[in-house]
């Protein structure tokens, strides 16, 4: 059975059984023209170099056998914009050169095998499962295929804690929740944890609050309140239960 841990202080999960994957999602590379909307600017390539050099760090640090990008690699969503023509590409060949790389495609991801280098894997955006865990980005229902798993790793949601009155505002989070597999796989029986992962890239809902009023993830959509769930920051404090939801997702 493969065990999962999140990196201390990371947005970066590490799961390990046969091999060890180290696990990060929504990058959304090119992302700086939204920060620019938002009156936010930043040097050409500032964002790039300190994603790879984050990147590499935890590759030298965790060691791995394999990295997973959990989806939304690039920032725009039906297009390709100029400058992940050139970005992606990019980060993806200096991923390459370090480690095997396996790219899940996220809502953000389409046309992004016109981006991909030879050497990287780009497998369907259902997902993949390792052992007894399902990796996907989250923007899609998982079938009934994978109704043997007992965890899902997630992404696409980006979970922040917004509380004005809280000292933690604004503050990326890790959520587990648990529930019964038979509310994602009605023929499947027993419990299924589900982990949603923050984004790796702190920028991305730093600059304003999420407007949307319900999850966008149609995995959390299918649980409704039939959960239990801990929010945890990235230092590992826990600041909430399945009460706390709202102002996370």
């Amino acid at each position: 059975m493969a065990i999962t841990r999140p990196v201390p202080r990371k947005a970066a999960l590490v799961l390990e059984g046969q091999k060890k994957y180290l696990i990060i999602t929504d990058l959304h590379i090119g992302f700086e023209s939204s920060l620019a909307q938002n009156k936010v600017f930043v040097g050409k390539n500032t964002t790039l170099r300190e994603t790879l050099d984050e990147i590499h760090t935890l590759i030298e640090t965790q060691k791995p056998d394999e990295l997973i990008l959990l989806g939304d690699i690039k920032s725009s969503i039906r297009r390709i914009s100029k400058s992940e023509w050139s970005e992606v590409p990019q980060f993806l060949q200096s991923m390459q050169k370090k480690i095997d790389t396996t790219i899940i495609p996220g809502n953000h991801d389409a046309n992004i095998q016109r981006l991909v280098p030879d050497g990287v894997s780009l497998i369907g955006s259902l997902g993949m499962v390792t052992e007894n865990v399902l990796l996907t980005h989250g923007h899609t229902m998982p079938t009934e295929n994978f109704g043997h798993v007992d965890k899902i790793i997630m992404g696409h949601v980006h979970p922040v804690f917004f509380d004005e009155g809280s000292v933690l505002h604004g503050q990326q989070v890790w959520v587990s929740i648990k529930t019964k597999r038979k509310n994602i796989f009605p023929s499947s029986s027993g419990e299924l944890e589900i982990v949603i992962m923050p984004s790796f890239n702190r920028y991305f809902y730093a600059s304003r609050k999420k407007q949307y009023k319900k999850s966008i993830s149609p995995i959390i959509e299918k649980i409704g309140g039939a959960m239990s769930a801990r929010i945890v920051t990235l230092d590992g404090t826990i600041i909430g239960s399945e009460s706390a939801l709202q102002h996370v997702i």
